[in-house]
Order: C-alpha cells, then structure tokens, then sequence
C-alpha cells in the first residue's frame, strides 16, 4: 500500500509540473487587421479611387477610423505570458490618404521602434499624411483599454 501512495503522489507532482510548464508557455494574438504589401501593391496612387480601393484592401472596420481624408488600418500582435499582464509586440498602421474629391493620394505602412512612429513603407504623391496627429493617437491608445475600466462605469 505505501509504495501505490507512493507512485500516485509522484504522479500527481509529475503533472502539477508539466501544467505548470504548460501555462507558462506563451500565447500570442493578433489583433485588428492591415492589408498585405500585395494587396497594397495593387493600388495605383493618383488612379484608384475610395470606391475602387474598398474591394482590393477592404474598408476599415471602426468607424472612427474612417473620414474624408483617410483609412487607417490597424494591427497589433499580443503576447500573453501566465499571469504576466499581456506585453505588445508590434503595432503597425496603414494610412490610405484620399484627396477631396477621392482619388488616392498616399499609400504608407507605419510602425513602432522604440516608442517613435516610424514609415515603414511609402507610396506618396505629398510630403505627409494629413491626418498625422490620428496616427500618433492610434500607436499611443489602441490595445490600452482593459476590462477593469469598463466593469467599474
């Protein structure tokens, strides 16, 4: 009878370590969603217009990230580490500016390093996006919120 108990507690500690090892191993997601190069390869600067991007990228998903001006599409990726609070990996943003009667003026790709926004690719037909103070609102707020915030209103 001693040597049973003893095999099922070795057994019994042998898993609590490999659940353990199992829950500390990473997850990661991906949140938001930012057209591929190819999809915005196929766009041509000064021809495509918003109706004839919409179908080669899609529209962007929130609405208040859709104006006169411009798209922007977002996409984080997440690591999720046990009980560690979720750490940001990457963060980048793709602005689609559109002149006032909306034929595409400008194609770029931005992301973070370290803490700056930075282009990560451009396609222009001006010096900058106009609507470069919503991109620095977009990289410094999206993925902040947390769930404690909302329970407590």
């Amino acid at each position: 009878m001693m040597a049973g108990a003893r095999i099922w507690l070795r057994g019994l500690f042998l898993g609590l370590i490999a659940a353990t090892l199992v829950a500390c191993s990473p997850v990661y997601r991906n949140h938001g969603y930012v057209p591929n190069e190819e999809e915005l390869a196929s766009l041509v600067v000064g021809k495509d217009t918003r109706e004839t991007a919409a179908p080669k990228v899609g529209r962007p998903s929130a609405a208040g990230l859709l104006n006169d001006t411009g798209w922007y599409f977002v996409q984080s990726r997440w690591e999720h580490k046990g009980a560690f609070p979720p750490k940001e990996l990457d963060r980048q943003v793709v602005a689609l500016t559109f002149s006032e009667n909306g034929v595409l003026q400008n194609v770029e790709r931005f992301g973070l390093e370290r803490g700056q926004i930075v282009p990560l690719s451009r396609r222009v037909t001006e010096s900058s996006v106009k609507g470069m103070s919503i991109l620095r609102q977009l990289f410094s707020n999206f993925g902040r919120l947390n769930a404690g915030a909302l329970l407590d209103n």
